[in-house]
């Protein structure tokens, strides 16, 4: 009789502040939840993370009156490769639309927020706009940021090992 050993099990983990903030800024394409009355909808939408706040752009529709009457939202992003490898960071918190007009603060937060956006897309709110339909400017201000992480054994333990160069022969 045979005995094969069982697979070492995945481990799971929660990311530390700084993992979870590295995540949000390596990723520029993310997942937008909000809810109105008894549904709930998820979108994606790409974004940049700066200054501790989400930036983004969209079309006005729908969404945009949802987020009027309730501008609580999650956000996540994620990193998979595989079942047991991946991490995933969600920030839970409220979502305000920006404007250029308003007060002297207003302009100056929306002026800021397009010049974030425009690290991602130079051209975003310009003449020459890939998606000039997406000319709302949102950000959303996290409550919580939050993340956690699934490592295979042999991933994690392939990681931890120094990398072996092949030697070279003459």
């Amino acid at each position: 009789m045979t005995r094969t050993t069982p697979a070492p099990a995945p481990t799971f983990r929660d990311l530390d502040a700084v993992e979870v903030n590295a995540l949000f800024e390596r990723n520029h394409v993310g997942r937008i939840a909000y809810s109105f009355h008894d549904r709930v909808n998820i979108e994606p939408i790409s974004y940049v993370f700066a200054d501790g706040a989400i930036y983004m752009r969209t079309s006005p529709g729908s969404k945009l009156s949802t987020l009027a009457h309730v501008p609580w939202v999650a956000f996540e992003v994620d990193e998979i490769r595989g079942p047991f490898d991946w991490r995933s960071a969600v920030a839970h918190g409220t979502v305000y639309v920006l404007q250029g007009s308003g007060s002297s603060i207003d302009r100056a937060s929306y002026r800021r927020a397009v010049e974030r956006l425009r690290e991602l897309i130079p051209n975003a709110l310009e003449p020459d706009d890939p998606v000039p339909m997406r000319r709302v400017v949102i950000k959303l201000y996290p409550a919580t940021l939050e993340g956690r992480e699934a490592r295979a054994a042999t991933s994690a333990r392939r990681a931890d090992r120094p990398r072996q160069m092949d030697s070279v022969r003459e």
